[in-house]
């Protein structure tokens, strides 16, 4: 989730706002972050009163809750920028540039899938409903890809602060979640692991 969040969302909100806004290129990315990251705080603040018949405690369904918010925001302007992508192609710029956009981000669609998935199979969801889970969180792309196409003129500026909104949410439970559980020698094992792969799937696919 940090590599994608730096690879995938980051590194493309300031390239796009260094070349298209009047803007520094590190200030939509930075102004996005932060409002990411205070929408995911403010979620976490407010889940003990959203499930009210579990105890306040349930800290285990909290963090699938949190983790699965941020990958489906996560997946949300990466299926505007696929979109976008494929409504200049139809105006004949890059069609195999789009292609090949929309089969790197599908492909890194399998590991976030899985972020989703197995947590709700620890949790003691059934295997379908995790499967359904991890599904439904990268069933948006292709709805906002579609939406984008048809509001291509008004979507294309707002794309770097999407994607910035998207990578500080990602960064919030990475950071308030996942890091403090992983503080072992196996767990930074892991997370360099992790990081490792989603890079070069980014770098090489995207």
């Amino acid at each position: 989730m940090t590599a994608a969040s730096v690879w995938s969302l980051l590194l493309p909100a300031i390239d796009q706002a260094e070349r298209e806004s009047m803007l520094p290129g590190w200030l939509p990315a930075a102004a996005g972050m932060v409002l990411g990251v205070f929408f995911l705080a403010v979620l976490d603040g407010m889940l003990p009163y959203l499930k009210r018949k579990q105890p306040v405690q349930d800290a285990v369904w909290r963090q699938n809750t949190l983790l699965m918010t941020a990958i489906t925001l996560h997946n949300v302007p990466e299926g505007m920028a696929v979109g976008l992508a494929f409504a200049l192609a139809a105006n004949g710029e890059g069609a195999v540039g789009a292609m090949a956009l929309a089969l790197g981000i599908g492909i890194q669609n399998f590991p976030e899938g899985a972020a989703v998935a197995l947590p709700l199979r620890q949790e003691g969801q059934s295997r379908l409903r995790a499967f359904t889970g991890g599904t439904l969180s990268g069933a948006v792309e292709p709805v906002f890809g579609i939406l984008v196409v048809l509001i291509a003129a008004w979507a294309h500026p707002m794309m770097p602060w999407l994607l910035s909104f998207a990578a500080g949410a990602m960064l919030y439970v990475v950071v308030e979640e996942l890091v403090p559980q992983a503080h072992s020698r196996a767990g930074t094992c892991g997370f360099v692991g992790g990081f490792l792969i989603m890079m070069v799937l980014d770098v090489a696919l995207g």
